[in-house]
C-alpha cells in the first residue's frame, strides 16, 4: 500500500511541497491547504502576468510570471498561481487552491480547497474539490472529482484491497498520482486515490484505490440496428 505523498508524487521540483511536510497519507494535505495559502498568498503578481478585461479578481491572488487569465475566469483568494499557467475562460477559482507551474485550468472548470502540482490539466468542464492532481495529471472534458457523499456515514473511508482506511475527512474528492489521466465525462467518487499514471476510460465510475500503472477500462455493448 503506498499511499504517502511521495509514493504518489514526485515533490522534488513543487515550490509548495512544504505542504505535504509530516502528512503519513496524501490526503493529509486536504485540511492544510486553507491555512497554507492564507500564509503565502498575497496581492502579487509576476513578470509577464497577463490578466484580460473581463476576469474578476478579488482577495489574496498570487499570480506567478507570464500566467494568462482570459476574461470571464474569477479568481477568489487565497488562491496561488505557478508561473506560466493559463487559467481560461470562465473558470471558476473558489479560494483555498495551490496551482502549481505550467498548469491549465480550462472553460467552465471549478477548483476549491485543491492543489494542482506542475503542469497539471483540468482543461474542459471539470470540478475539483478537496482533491490533489499530481504532476502531468490530465482530466478528460466532464470529469468530475466527488468530494461528498450522500451516504447517512459522511465519513470518508477508502477500500485497499481487504482493508478500509477511515480518512477522518468529510471533504474529500480525489487523489491522482503523477501521469494519471481520466477519460470525458468520468466520475471519482469520494475518497478515490490513483496511483501514478493511471488510466481512467470515458464514462467510468470509480472509487477506492487503483494501484499504479492501472488502465480503468469501461465495457459497453451496442446493437446496431436498421433506420429505415
Amino acid at each position: 500500500m503506498k499511499l504517502s505523498p511521495a509514493d504518489l508524487f514526485d515533490l522534488d521540483g513543487f515550490r509548495h511541497k512544504a505542504l505535504f511536510d509530516g502528512c503519513v497519507y496524501a490526503w493529509d494535505a486536504l485540511p492544510k491547504i486553507a491555512e497554507y495559502a492564507a500564509a503565502h498568498a498575497r496581492d502579487e503578481r509576476g513578470e509577464g502576468v497577463v490578466v484580460e478585461e473581463g476576469a474578476y479578481i478579488t482577495g489574496a491572488v498570487l499570480i506567478g510570471a507570464g500566467t494568462r487569465i482570459e476574461a470571464g475566469a474569477y479568481v477568489r483568494g487565497p488562491t496561488i498561481l505557478g508561473q506560466n499557467c493559463e487559467v481560461r475562460a470562465n473558470a471558476y477559482i473558489r479560494g483555498d487552491t495551490i496551482v502549481g507551474d505550467g498548469v491549465v485550468v480550462g472553460n467552465a472548470t471549478e477548483l476549491k480547497n485543491t492543489v494542482l502540482l506542475d503542469r497539471a490539466q483540468a482543461p474542459h468542464y471539470n470540478y475539483c474539490g478537496d482533491s490533489i492532481l499530481g504532476n502531468d495529471a490530465n482530466l478528460g472534458a466532464g470529469t468530475k472529482l466527488s468530494n461528498w457523499k450522500i451516504a447517512q456515514d459522511k465519513t470518508i473511508k477508502l477500500r485497499v484491497g481487504d482493508q478500509v482506511i477511515d480518512t477522518g475527512l468529510i471533504k474529500f474528492g480525489a487523489i491522482l498520482g503523477d501521469g494519471s489521466a481520466t477519460g470525458c465525462n468520468s466520475v471519482l467518487n469520494p475518497g478515490t486515490v490513483l496511483g501514478r499514471k493511471v488510466l481512467v476510460y470515458a464514462n467510468a465510475a470509480v472509487r477506492g484505490y487503483v494501484p499504479p500503472n492501472t488502465i480503468v477500462k469501461l465495457r459497453q455493448s451496442h446493437e446496431l440496428t436498421d433506420s429505415k
